[in-house]
């Protein structure tokens, strides 16, 4: 019985996607679990799955088609079904039990009616999916003069494209020349055009990035603050386990786990910042669990926002390995919906490119989001254990917390700030660490 694969909710938030590429054709044979087509969300490009074993007996929506979730996409036929709109279908199936050897099964199918369009004009008979089928009928091409680049010869949608390419890259015939008149003196070469720019298409990240930015500034009251931390009681430990930290988990401690640490306690004090709130609805939403959002830089290609789930059971090591793991894998276009899903509270961390300070912008819906800058040995003014004070160089840095003010006032960001800095400058991070 065949089985229709519609478009999944990759995420809690998600309502649509976009069909990039199609990783199977009508007539190929799917393995279960094997990837059948790319999606993109506002999320991330994440490859569906097919649930079942099969042909893929026809093909829904065409690539670049933006659908809804619960959208069918795409029908798969079990083996022994008819699978598609051509002659015959081959099928390979399993050896038996008495181990005999893998044989073919052809499933016979019932021609396609004719039609008009381009793919029934003279020529070869060669089969073509929906997508080939209506790329060529809106360029009026003959499909049948199309080398195809597919499984046994089959022509493709990249085929199509590069067969109008090339014929548009062909110039036209040159006209027969009229009577030529008298000579006449030659004009002057006309002067070189100018170079002009030219625009490049953004990428889908980049658009994604962009629609963001845009609703969450015309949506949240942005404010800034910030405040100056002394990392003196960190950075005593990071360089006490640097080298034996490294041996162990194969990346460097940094700074963003003990930051990250001591904000999910202060997020506990301050449950409002770890809140979303609804000014249309009148109401705002304290959630029990601080799900961590941490921007990462994919190579200056843009940022996403990975999400720590309850990062409150992690510890400063666990938080290392999960933000180092989910970044990597972010880098590698390898995180799944899972790992974007909506978080309560983001840390962005442009510090080791060396920013001073930094006004993020929020990522709604949250409240609120903490940019953590470059830390740096400066002179600082000390009070000695003798009452007296004395300049100490001390490794310094600045936390800036871009906050909502239609969630919450100054006074709660600031105190949210303090109890930060208070934690980072007094805790024993040495029983933090293990």
């Amino acid at each position: 019985m065949p089985t229709t694969v519609s478009m999944p909710q990759l995420g809690e938030t998600v309502t649509e996607g976009t069909v990039l590429r199609w990783m199977k054709q009508v007539g190929d044979s799917i393995a279960r679990d094997e990837a059948i087509v790319e999606i993109s969300t506002d999320k991330v490009d994440t490859e569906v799955p097919s649930p079942v074993a099969g042909v893929v007996s026809e093909i829904l929506v065409g690539e670049g088609d933006t659908i809804e979730v619960g959208t069918a996409m795409v029908v798969i036929a079990s083996p022994d079904e008819d699978s598609t709109a051509g002659p015959s279908a081959e099928v390979e199936t399993p050896a038996s039990e008495e181990g005999d050897a893998p044989r073919s099964a052809v499933a016979p199918v019932t021609a396609p009616a004719r039609t008009s369009a381009p793919s029934d004009r003279p020529g070869p008979r060669k089969f073509l999916s929906p997508v080939v089928r209506r790329l060529a009928r809106e360029h009026d091409i003959d499909p049948s003069v199309i080398e195809g680049t597919g499984r046994d010869g089959r022509v493709t949608r990249n085929d199509v494209l590069a067969y109008i390419e090339n014929m548009k890259a062909e110039p036209d015939p040159a006209p027969v020349p009229p009577p030529a008149p008298a000579p006449s003196p030659a004009p002057a070469p006309a002067a070189p055009a100018p170079p002009t720019d030219e625009p490049a298409k953004l990428s889908r990240l980049r658009v994604r990035i962009a629609d963001n930015m845009v609703a969450s500034l015309r949506t949240a009251a942005h404010v800034w603050t910030s405040m100056e931390v002394d990392y003196e009681q960190v950075e005593r430990v990071r360089q006490a386990h640097r080298e034996s930290f490294r041996r162990q988990e194969g990346f460097s401690l940094t700074y963003l786990p003990f930051i990250a640490r001591a904000t999910l306690d202060a997020l506990r004090a301050f449950p409002v910042v770890n809140s979303s709130f609804d000014q249309q609805g009148r109401t705002a939403t304290f959630h029990q669990d601080v799900d961590l959002g941490i921007a990462v830089d994919l190579n200056q290609d843009g940022l996403m926002v990975v999400t720590v789930q309850k990062a409150d059971d992690y510890s400063v090591r666990a938080l290392a390995r999960k933000v180092r793991d989910l970044a990597v894998r972010a880098r590698s276009g390898r995180v799944g919906p899972d790992d974007v899903s909506a978080s309560t509270f983001t840390i962005t961390n442009p510090g080791p490119y060396g920013s001073f300070m930094s006004a993020p912008i929020i990522n709604v819906p949250n409240v609120a989001i903490l940019s953590t800058d470059g830390i740096t040995k400066r002179p600082k003014v000390i009070t000695t254990p003798d009452g007296a004070d004395a300049i100490a160089i001390r490794p310094l840095g600045y936390l800036g917390l871009s906050w909502d003010h239609r969630a919450f006032d100054g006074s709660v960001a600031v105190l949210f700030l303090r109890r930060i800095k208070e934690n980072l400058e007094t805790w024993d991070w040495e029983q933090q660490l293990t």
